[in-house]
C-alpha cells in the first residue's frame, strides 16, 4: 500500500499512519515546492538571479542552505518537509526542486529523488476554431482601443510577485521597436486580480460606463487595489512610450461579457483566451513546474518562460527543437561581463544587478519572438502541429506512465 502526501500538507497524515500502523504504508513525499526556499526568492531583490547562482556555487564546496542562509527550523512547512525526508521515496516535480532539495542538507542529498512533472493538456483543436478565438481577441481589443492588431499576447496568472509580471514589460519595451520597424501590432491582455474574486458584474459595467475599464482605471475599490497599483502603473508607462504593442490590464477574474463588460465580444468565453492567443508569457521567479504557462501551447501558441520554470526541464526532454514553440528567457545564467565568482558574490546580487540581467536577457528574448511570430495563416497552422504534438508527450497520461509508475515500482521495491 502507498500512501502520498503531496506537499507539507499531506506530512501529518502520513506521520500519523507510521504512528498507527508502523511500515503499513510505503510513504510518499511529493514536493511540488520547496517551502523553505520559496519566500528566499521572493523576497531577496536578486529573486531568482541571485538565489540559483548561490545554490550552485555554494554546492559546489558541498555547502548547504542553512551555511548560507541560516536556520530555518521555526518555519514550520520547513519542519514538515524535514520530517519528509525519512519516507522512503521522494518525488519532485521539476529539475530545480531537485536541486533546491538537495542544497537543503544531507537528508535530501543523499537520497535518490524521482523527477515526477505535472502534466499538461493535449487538447485537439482544428486552426479554423483557434481562428475564431483569435478573431474575437482582436475585436475585443479594437473595441478597447479603436485599432485591430495583428497579434495578441497574453499572460493569465496570480497577481504575486512570484509570477514576475515586471519581466513582460521588459520584453515588450525591446520587442515594441522590432514591431514598429515592420509595421506590426500588438494588443497584450493581462488577466490578473488581487482580490481572489475579482469584481462583480454590476461593479464592472460602472467602472466601463464611467471612465473605460479595463483600460483605464482609478486606484480604489472595486478598481484598483494592492499590488494591481504598481503594476497599472508600470503598463501606463508602457503604453506611453509604446509605439506597435499596446497593454491592457484586466484585474478581474473570468474572461466573459458578464465579467468583462459590454466591449467584450458576447460569444467571449476564458477558452478563446487560451485558444486565440499568439504569446502567452510566464517568466516566474520561482516556478517548479507552472502548467499554465503551457496552457496555450497545445493551440500553437509561443510561450514564452524564465528558466526558473520546471515545465521547461519536461519539454527538453520531449523534445530537440524547443526553440520552435517555446522561448525560454535565461535570467539564471549570468552574462560574461558579470563578476561573479564566489557564492558569495553571488548573495550580493540585488536589485540593480538583476535588472542588468533582466535587460539583456529581454533583449535576446525579444529577438527570438520576433523571428518565430506567426505571420501567416500557414505560420499558425504549423505552430498548431508542433504545439499539439510536444504536448500529446507531455500530457499526465504519459506522466503516469512514464514516470509515476516506475518511480512508485521503484520505490515498492526497496520498501
Amino acid at each position: 500500500k502507498v500512501m502520498m502526501a503531496h506537499e507539507f500538507m499531506g506530512v501529518p497524515l502520513c506521520l500519523v499512519a507510521e504512528l498507527e500502523q508502523p511500515n503499513a504504508f510505503c510513504r510518499v513525499y511529493y514536493a511540488h515546492e520547496v517551502p523553505t526556499v520559496r519566500p528566499v526568492v521572493e523576497e531577496h531583490p536578486g529573486h531568482d538571479t541571485m538565489f540559483y547562482n548561490v545554490l550552485r556555487m555554494a554546492g559546489e564546496q558541498s555547502l548547504g542552505f542553512r551555511h548560507v542562509f541560516g536556520d530555518r527550523s521555526h518555519f514550520y512547512k520547513h519542519a514538515l518537509l524535514e520530517a519528509a525526508a525519512d519516507f522512503p521515496a521522494v518525488f519532485a516535480v521539476g529539475d530545480l526542486v531537485v536541486e533546491e532539495l538537495g542544497f537543503l542538507g544531507s537528508h535530501f542529498a543523499n537520497k535518490a529523488i524521482d523527477l515526477v512533472y505535472n502534466g499538461i493538456p493535449a487538447p485537439e483543436v482544428q486552426l479554423e476554431a483557434k481562428m475564431v478565438s483569435t478573431e474575437r481577441l482582436r475585436q475585443y481589443a479594437e473595441n478597447l482601443t479603436g485599432d485591430r492588431p495583428d497579434h495578441v499576447f497574453t499572460h493569465v496568472a496570480r497577481l504575486v510577485p512570484s509570477k514576475g509580471l515586471w519581466r513582460d514589460l521588459r520584453v515588450l519595451e525591446e520587442l515594441d521597436p522590432m514591431l514598429a520597424e515592420r509595421g506590426r501590432t500588438a494588443i497584450f491582455f493581462v488577466l490578473a486580480t488581487a482580490p481572489p474574486t475579482g469584481r462583480s458584474s454590476s461593479d464592472v459595467m460602472a467602472m466601463e460606463a464611467d471612465y473605460g475599464w479595463p483600460l483605464n482605471h482609478h486606484e480604489g475599490y472595486p478598481d484598483l487595489v494592492g499590488s494591481e497599483i504598481p503594476f497599472y502603473q508600470a503598463v501606463e508607462h508602457f503604453n506611453r512610450e509604446s509605439r506597435a504593442v499596446k497593454a491592457v490590464f484586466v484585474n478581474q477574474f473570468g474572461w466573459d461579457q458578464e465579467r468583462c463588460g459590454t466591449k467584450m465580444p458576447a460569444e467571449m468565453s476564458f477558452a478563446d483566451l487560451r485558444q486565440g492567443s499568439d504569446l502567452e508569457f510566464g517568466q516566474s521567479i520561482y516556478e517548479p513546474f507552472g502548467i499554465a504557462q503551457f496552457e496555450p501551447l497545445p493551440y500553437g501558441a509561443l510561450c514564452v518562460v524564465s528558466s526558473a520554470c520546471g515545465c521547461v526541464g519536461f519539454a527538453n526532454r520531449v523534445t530537440t527543437d524547443i526553440g520552435r514553440g517555446i522561448v525560454v528567457a535565461d535570467y539564471i545564467s549570468l552574462p560574461q561581463n558579470l563578476e561573479v565568482r564566489t557564492w558569495q558574490d553571488a548573495l550580493l546580487i540585488g536589485q540593480e544587478t538583476r535588472d542588468l540581467v533582466e535587460r539583456y536577457r529581454a533583449r535576446e528574448a525579444a529577438q527570438t519572438i520576433a523571428a518565430n511570430l506567426p505571420q501567416s495563416e500557414s505560420d499558425r497552422a504549423r505552430a498548431l502541429a508542433w504545439g499539439q504534438a510536444v504536448c500529446q508527450r507531455m500530457t499526465w497520461e504519459v506522466v503516469v506512465s512514464e514516470y509515476m509508475l516506475p518511480a512508485l515500482a521503484r520505490a515498492l521495491h526497496s520498501f
